[in-house]
């Protein structure tokens, strides 16, 4: 790879939005308790710029807040005064039902969230105004305009809504209403589905994706139209009866497609551009409906939808987190990593320090290859000065930060995930070769100094420093110690600019390398 930038010549530069890190996702709120999840958020934060934190569970019995009467609100404060002290603000998600208003318990997840409709609309619409105005008493109306509300999670999976989509969006109407009745201003909107599936075929009031199996094959899929779930519908739904929606949410995991009313489906890998050609999707579609001007939060994304795909925990994932989002400038308002920490219990609690968690954390702590994306994605700067395949150079204040990535071309795929045993991450990682890495920019300050810090699968890589002490299952203090300060950072190299303003810099990157140019 050749990078050639004279910044003497006139160029078009443009702004650069960090939509990468507007958004984050956690578990469930009862997870954000822990000291160490609140320790690992302050983390995240500091290393990725995060500003909004998403998670599912606010009204579950574990937060206590409802009970036939008026609601207690007690953990759900200290959990928003810990994110509001780690410097970053909710996107809240209206979701599940707590027990005592839902049409059926304990539908899905190993905490037992009952992913069913409320009985009483009335009673569940009051809940969200009280919690709105207990917000905007405790914390201020200035700050809670600066939220965002989000309606459920994935009404279109069985197990997250037993219900169907005219109910769903009947649950919309009397949310938004309640909220907007506190304060017009507050944003609200929806309708949070999962994921994109192919074509017209699919916007019923369920979709039963069984039916198409047998004819469709993977190529065929990948040469498809995808189509983010009931958006549409939702949109002409809204602008029928005249509500707002101040922001579309959906779901675009790559990798696989989602479940029907029935829990039928398949799992697959779609092509390597799945991500920015689904988010240009989405950015027309919403360009073209009743609401031009609605902001676009894709609330959950990840390489693959599963908490226990061991490609999470190698650099390949890192480098597509990469590779996607660099590919998807301009095109969205966010797109939420999902999740910042392996302290995650969908599937209840992994059962080794690296068991393919959905975390740029895992459970102790320790910085995987994806939080290495994000901290150096949240290092560059907000002026585009050149793009190019597998590069960006920016301005940051008045100095380079450039981000490189490697993505062998071998792989056409997004990235494999790896279910059950770590075989496909294996195959995936020896994947591909070496790649000369050749950059020469002109016009900066003479004698500045910068440094490379690249990451691969011997730099920075948690999962390689574990394997290096015997993948011990239950980590001493010890373990954790010297796996972080081996996985902290990657292996870092200095370069000095000529006296003629010429930074030149020659180097090799590995397969699913990543690395970040800044001054030093």
């Amino acid at each position: 790879m050749d990078i050639r930038l004279d910044l003497t010549r006139p160029r078009d530069d443009r702004r650069l939005e960090h939509f990468w890190n507007r958004v984050v996702g956690a578990g469930r709120a009862n997870e954000g308790l822990r000291a160490d999840w609140q320790q690992q958020l302050s983390t995240a934060r500091s290393r990725g710029g995060f500003k909004y934190l998403r998670f599912h569970g606010l009204f579950h019995d574990d937060m206590f807040v409802y009970r036939e009467g008026e609601p207690y609100f007690h953990y759900v404060d200290l959990l928003f005064d810990a994110i509001l002290q780690a410097g970053m603000r909710p996107f809240v998600e209206f979701g599940f039902s707590p027990s005592q208003l839902a049409r059926e318990t304990s539908t899905v997840f190993w905490w037992g969230a009952h992913g069913a409709p409320p009985t009483d609309y009335a009673k569940w619409a009051e809940l969200v105004r009280a919690t709105v105005d207990h917000w905007v008493s405790r914390y201020g109306l200035a700050e809670v305009r600066e939220w965002y509300f989000e309606i459920w999670n994935e009404p279109n999976l069985a197990p997250f809504f037993r219900g169907t989509r005219s109910e769903y969006f009947s649950l919309y109407q009397v949310s938004v209403e309640a909220i907007k009745s506190v304060d017009s201003a507050l944003r609200v909107g929806g309708p949070a589905t999962s994921n994109f599936v192919p074509d017209s075929r699919f916007e019923g009031e369920t979709e039963d994706l069984s039916q198409h199996e047998v004819a469709l094959s993977a190529d065929d899929l990948d040469a498809l139209t995808w189509k983010p779930v009931w958006v549409t519908a939702f949109l002409t739904f809204c602008a029928e009866n005249s509500l707002p929606v101040d922001f579309v949410s959906c779901h675009p995991y790559p990798t696989d497609w989602a479940l029907d009313a029935h829990n039928q489906g398949r799992k697959l890998t779609r092509g390597v551009n799945a991500t920015p050609t689904d988010l240009r999707a989405v950015r027309t579609l919403i360009d073209k409906s009743p609401y031009p001007k609605a902001e676009i939060h894709l609330t959950e994304w990840n390489s693959s939808s599963s908490p226990r795909d061991y490609t999470h925990d190698y650099p390949q994932a890192a480098t597509y987190v990469v590779k996607a989002n660099l590919e998807s400038l301009g095109l969205v308002d966010s797109l939420a990593y999902w999740t910042f920490t392996d302290i995650f219990e969908e599937n209840g609690a992994g059962q080794e320090p690296f068991h393919g968690g959905f975390g740029m954390l895992n459970q102790h702590g320790i910085p995987k290859p994806t939080m290495h994306a994000y901290r150096m994605l949240n290092a560059l700067g907000d002026t585009l000065l050149h793009q190019q395949p597998g590069a960006v150079v920016t301005l940051n204040d008045d100095h380079i930060a450039a981000l490189v990535y490697h993505y062998p071309p071998e792989v056409t795929l997004t990235v494999p995930a790896s279910f059950d045993t770590r075989d496909v991450a294996e195959r995936t990682m020896a994947t591909g070769r070496t790649e000369r890495l050749s950059i020469r920019i002109e016009g900066l300050s003479p004698n500045d100094r910068y440094r490379l810090e690249v990451v691969d699968a011997e730099h920075g890589c948690a999962l390689t420093a574990w394997r290096r002490r015997g993948s011990p299952r239950n980590l001493s203090p010890v373990d954790v110690n010297v796996i972080r300060a081996s996985a902290d950072a990657g292996v870092v190299t200095g370069h000095v600019v000529s006296a003629r303003g010429v930074l030149e810099i020659d180097t090799v990157l590995r397969p699913w390398a990543i690395a970040l140019l800044t001054r030093w």
